[in-house]
């Protein structure tokens, strides 16, 4: 049995992969099947130690970008994509899958298309309340569609619909369980005060660490703050942080870091009052888990089609509040982490309303039906 992963560009789209083939693996333990071979195509590994750790092997391919914007670089991605299609045509038929498992991106284009045109199996992971460009070609094409939004399902083709099941977002299972106390003795946390936990995707927000930056001294008056900057912000945020809370009195209770492993964000996440956050799919389902009250800043529309969508969906469920990026400025951001982090009663109430949004068995019921779908494809 051979299947493999297509999607990427983003931790929402490459995370669920890891976590849809971290329930194959069990499943296929739990049922004595012979262990699959999986693999991975895309122009990146993303995680390559997600990857090893569940025993993917990656296969680099070519994929272009259609960006929202006018720009040049669309026309030169065209011939990327061609290409990419071309490759994935000749590695797909060469490993020849039982199944291809799509969770959106423009990385999983020319893996999809090519696995059409061969008659692979297509089984589509939409994490999104609204889905992607990638998925809805998907779609068209597919055995299976996971989705996670209600809402999701009236974007698919008619033919499609027969095929959508609502399953939530696959999600590591190590992110289910949440270490509090590590946080408290590897960052020596003030445990006098709440905790803000800020994250602003895999690669970081500059717009969200500049306005983190601004509002220190105010927060740090009344909360620690956990910070991740991503890897290519961590050296100027940590000299500019040192400048503005020079002689501050509590100036320890901030701590920022580049990025997260699966054990850190355990344990900052079990530490944390209130979520400070991008608003991907994933993300705001790892939130869910947590039980953590929330505050959501979308990429803007322009930029990224899902995450204002993704946010005010969350949001009517009263477990976060939204601050659009055109209206983030450091006063807002510390009155509302303040309003929430220092009110007991209103984070208790609005970490209960977000509790049940997430559901803990997406990754087993995709698993499941990837497995299914492989094993008849296999006979």
């Amino acid at each position: 049995m051979k299947i493999v992963f297509t999607g990427g560009g983003s931790g929402g789209h490459f995370y669920p992969i890891i976590a849809i083939a971290e329930a194959i693996h069990n499943q296929v333990r739990e049922q004595r099947l012979v262990a699959p071979k999986l693999y991975y195509v895309g122009p990146s590994a993303f995680d390559e130690q997600a990857l090893f750790g569940e025993s993917i092997t990656f296969i680099k391919s070519a994929a272009g970008k259609l960006r929202r914007y006018p720009s040049l670089w669309n026309i030169t991605d065209l011939f990327v994509t061609a290409f990419g299609i071309l490759w994935c045509l000749v590695t797909l038929f060469r490993i020849y899958p039982d199944v291809v498992v799509s969770t959106g991106g423009y990385m999983s284009v020319p893996t999809i298309l090519a696995a059409h045109f061969l008659g692979i199996p297509i089984v589509v992971h939409e994490s999104d309340a609204k889905p992607g460009r990638a998925n809805l070609l998907a779609s068209r094409y597919a055995a299976r569609i996971a989705i996670a939004f209600d809402s999701a399902a009236a974007y698919f083709p008619k033919k499609a619909q027969p095929h959508v099941a609502r399953t939530g977002i696959a999600v590591r299972s190590a992110l289910w369980r949440l270490e509090p106390e590590g946080a408290n003795q590897e960052l020596g946390l003030d445990t006098s005060v709440p905790t803000v936990f800020i994250v602003g995707g895999s690669l970081g927000s500059k717009r969200i660490n500049e306005t983190v930056l601004s509002a220190l001294p105010g927060l740090v008056e009344s909360v620690n703050v956990i910070h991740q900057t991503g890897a290519a912000h961590i050296k100027e945020v940590e000299a500019t942080a040192k400048v503005i809370l020079e002689g501050d009195r509590n100036a320890t209770r901030y701590h920022p870091v580049a990025y997260l492993s699966v054990r850190a964000l355990q344990q900052a996440a079990g530490a944390a009052t209130v979520v400070v956050s991008r608003a991907g799919a994933g993300t705001i389902t790892e939130i869910s888990l947590w039980k953590k009250p929330a505050i959501l800043i979308p990429i803007p529309e322009s930029i990224s089609h899902d995450q204002r969508t993704n946010a005010y969906a969350y949001a009517h469920t009263g477990a976060a509040v939204v601050i659009e990026e055109a209206n983030l400025a450091p006063h807002l951001l510390t009155s509302e982490v303040k309003r929430i982090a220092l009110d007991k009663e209103l984070s208790a109430s609005m970490a209960e309303k977000g509790a049940g949004f997430a559901d803990p068995d997406a990754a087993k019921l995709i698993a499941g039906e990837v497995l299914k779908i492989a094993l008849s494809h296999e006979e």
